[in-house]
This record gives structure tokens, sequence and C-alpha cells, in this order.
């Protein structure tokens, strides 16, 4: 029952991947329509990822007083809702108005179903986890692009995904008693009932903060998050507006920047039997770095997607890899909260690096992208390294 149920979490983390991707995608076409700027797409990024911020952080709080099924279910609710009303929006405040709900859900089920795949099913679920986000981050585009190309029109793409999570609003809602009744069979402490969770102070915060490698590892999140969604977003409009590609063809390949991490993702679950996740990390930073070069490079289109793809694929390992890295790196006792404070400074890279390109855009056109995202991807590379430099024993990097 319990391997059955891990479908349909993944089902839930495949409808949490499907908005992200969708905004970027579509913009091009979108800001034209409804009389909005190029840049005014970091701004709606910027309250989505406001409102995940606050909801993650009450996360603790909901789940115990609302329970993991309860949550996933009205987060996919309030996801549907606004996805539905962004493909009737006529304006831009519709759109920022929007954003708050969809913001708000998400933060929720990300941070629900996380905790709950860490304390019940092993740690290389948690790899395959992230890689069904990146499944319906893939699908976003494709379906955006479908709706272009054959209704010449982006809000049958933004109506489709709102079908999709309201069909799985449904089998929520049917599997709800199935949530508690497998928790039990998994006999697994919880984290979040843990009197340390409840009863941390200011001064276990300042404690933590101070541990040797916490600092670089957090801003190694907030450049890694900063950089994802930087090239989801904003992919599309620089392949539209800098290299001549047509908006169809430029979501279709921000679709495989996306598949690049899906890809990766699946095949590090496996991998990671194998191979340590610090050598993971690292191969991944290098290989967006190489990503990074071939999109800066005055080369065809079709180098550019490849750059792309090059990117996704790096980025697949660094995120799940560095969240499984963190009890063995600062402590069991630290990590708990770590996990949240990672969550947290990731998020808040969402939120301010994608619309500081948007102003950046706004000013000087996209032809800065490639060299914005470089700089983010070396960045991210020196934070883990530093890390690595602090906290690391060679031994650590080969798989025990």
């Amino acid at each position: 029952m319990a391997t059955w149920f891990l479908l349909i979490i993944y089902l839930a983390f495949i409808s949490l991947g499907l908005p992200d991707s969708l905004l970027g995608s579509a913009w091009p076409v979108i800001w034209p329509e409804i009389g909005s700027s190029v840049g005014a797409a970091g701004l709606v990024s910027m309250i989505v990822a406001a409102g995940t911020i606050v909801s993650s952080l009450a996360s603790g709080w909901m789940i115990r007083k609302l329970g993991t099924g309860n949550i996933t279910l009205l987060s996919c609710l309030l996801t549907a809702v606004s996805l539905l009303g962004f493909s009737m929006a006529p304006s831009l405040v519709w759109f920022i108005m929007l954003a708050i709900p969809l913001g708000l859900g998400a933060g929720a089920v990300d941070a629900a179903l996380n905790h709950y795949v860490a304390e019940h099913y092993g740690a290389h679920h948690m790899n395959w986890l992230h890689c069904f986000w990146g499944v319906g981050a893939t699908t976003g585009p494709f379906i955006m692009a479908a709706s272009i190309a054959g209704q010449h029109s982006w809000r049958g793409g933004y109506a489709a995904v709102a079908v999709i999570q309201f069909s799985l609003v449904i089998v929520l809602l049917l599997t709800l008693p199935l949530w508690k009744r497998v928790a039990a069979t998994r006999q697994t402490p919880n984290l979040l009932d843990s009197r340390a969770v409840d009863e941390a102070d200011e001064t276990l915060t300042t404690k933590l903060l101070n541990i040797k490698g916490v600092k670089p590892t957090l801003l190694a999140f907030l450049f890694y998050c900063g950089v994802e969604m930087t090239v989801g977003l904003w992919g599309a409009s620089y392949l539209v507006g800098t290299r001549n590609v047509s908006a169809e063809v430029a979501a279709g390949w921000v679709s495989l920047y996306y598949a690049g991490i899906t890809f990766g993702r699946l095949i590090t679950g496996f991998i990671t039997l194998k191979v340590s996740n610090l050598l993971l990390i690292r191969y991944g930073q290098w290989t967006t770095i190489i990503g990074g070069i071939v999109l800066l490079l005055p080369l065809s289109s079709g180098f550019a997607a490849g750059g792309l793809v090059l990117i996704g694929l790096g980025l697949a390992p660094i995120y799940p890899g560095l969240l499984h890295e963190t009890p063995t790196r600062f402590g069991k006792g630290s990590a708990a909260r770590l996990m949240g404070y990672q969550m947290a400074v990731a998020y808040t890279g969402t939120t301010l690096l994608p619309p500081l390109f948007g102003l950046l855009a706004s000013k000087a056109g996209t032809a800065s992208f490639p060299i914005v995202v470089l700089v983010l991807l070396v960045l991210m590379l020196v934070c883990a390294e530093i890390v690595n430099r602090l906290v690391v024993r060679p031994q650590q990097l080969h798989k025990n």
C-alpha cells in the first residue's frame, strides 16, 4: 500500500511543477496582450515566491494542525483555482492578485510533501520526488506551446493545466484516508512533532547559523534556486527577444531545459547508490558552467538550446544532494531546523534574483541573460566549494 501510495505523492509533485514553468514560457505573448511590459514577469514571479516563503515557514504548524493529506488537498485546490483565474485574467493586476494564492498553495504542499517523504521513505525517493517535479515543469511549457500553436492563445494552456489540477484534487479527496494509514505502517520518528522544533528560540538560531559551513551553504541554496528560476522564467524571452526564435519554439526549448533537470534527477536516484552526493553535486555544477558558456557563445540558436539542456542536467543533482547532505555535514540534531532555513533561503533566491534580472532586461534588453546566468552559476560553485573545504573530509567523497 505504501508503494502504491507513493505514486499519489509523485502525482502531487507533478502538479507542483506544472505551474512553475508556465509563466516564463508564455510571457513573450502574454505581456503584449495584457498591456504590460517584458519585465513585469519578475514582479509576478516575486509575489508567487513570497507567498511560497510565507506558507513554507508556516508549514510545520499547519502540518501538525491539519495533517499532510489535508494540506496537499487544499493546496492543490488553491493552485487549480489560481490557474483557472490566470486563464481569464484581463490585466497585470489580475496576475498579481492571483499570484498570491498560487504561491501560498505551492509553498505549503512543497514543504509538506518533502517532510512526509523524508520521514516515511528512503533517501533515493527524495531524488525521484524532485524528478517528478521536473516532469510537471517539463510538461507545462509543452502544453503552453501546443496552445499557442493550435489556438494562437496562451489562455488555453493555463486552462488545460487548471483542469489537470482539478483532476488531481479529486484523486486526493478520494485517497485522503490513506495518508494517516500509510504513515502508521511506516513507524519513523516525526521530526515535526519534536519539542526541539517547537521550543527553539533565537539563541538556538544564532548557534545554528554560527556552525562552520552553514552560511556558505545557505548562499549556495540562494544562488541555486535563483539561477534555476531565472533560466526558467527568462529563457524563452531571451530566445525570442535576442535569438529571434518564435514563441512556440522557445517554449519547447524551455521544456528541454526542465527535461534536463527531470532526466538528471531520475538517473541520480540510481547513481547515488554508487557515487557520493558530494561528487554528484560537484560534477553537476561544472556541467552547468559548461552549459552557461555554450549559451553565452555567439553560436546558432540550436547551440543555445543545447546550453539550456546542459544547465538543466547539471542542476539536477544539486538541490536534492545538498538537502540530503545536511545531517551529515551539520549533525542530525541541527538538521531539522537547518532544512527549514535552507528552503526559506532557497525561496528567497527565487523571489529576488529573477525580478532583478527583469529590471535589467527592462533597461538593457535580454541580451545580458547568458552573462547573468553564468555569473550566478559561478557564485553557486564557489559557495559549495567553500563548504567542502570547511566541513568535508576526503573520505566523504567516496560512497560508503
